[in-house]
């Protein structure tokens, strides 16, 4: 219907970083770096994130630099700001079934990273049909995503 297919990552509590990594680099295992440049942009620019945080900042800081750790709204606002570029979060809910997230700088990458997010439990990576990277090891799973509605809100992107 839309010519979407979605990559499913391992569900290990990195799954939000590792969407992340196969959308910029279309591998998954780069998610150790895509986490440290989200620590690294939360660390640089506390002013930017503290008031989102509803714990002691630096202690948010140290618990999201583990491993399994899952990331949430605000890292994935300091990836999108670390490196420049939108992020389109599909859903699954019907009221808010694409949430986009904009740098707050300078737009450094006109490319959308695209990934799915089901029941706020996990996050997968999602591509135009035939655009997938062919990961010999992960299931890519060709189910069209969302309706009509999430179709032209998707078609706003490109």
């Amino acid at each position: 219907m839309y010519g979407l297919c979605e990559v499913a990552v391992h569900g290990d509590g990195n799954c939000q970083f590792r969407a992340l990594s196969d959308q910029l680099y279309r591998t998954p295992h780069e998610h150790g770096y895509i986490r440290a440049a989200a620590i690294a942009q939360l660390q640089s620019y506390p002013n930017l994130y503290r008031e989102y945080i509803p714990e002691d900042y630096r202690q948010y800081c140290q618990r999201m630099q583990q491993f399994g750790t899952w990331g949430d709204h605000v890292t994935l606002q300091a990836v999108a700001d670390a490196f420049g570029v939108r992020i389109a979060i599909m859903t699954s809910y019907q009221d808010s079934c694409v949430i986009e997230i904009q740098p707050q700088g300078q737009i450094q990458s006109q490319r959308v990273l695209y990934l799915s997010f089901w029941a706020e439990v996990h996050y997968n990576s999602v591509y135009p049909q035939g655009e997938a990277p062919n990961h010999s090891n992960q299931h890519v799973n060709s189910k069209v995503l969302g309706s009509k509605k999430l179709g032209r809100i998707i078609h706003a992107f490109v």
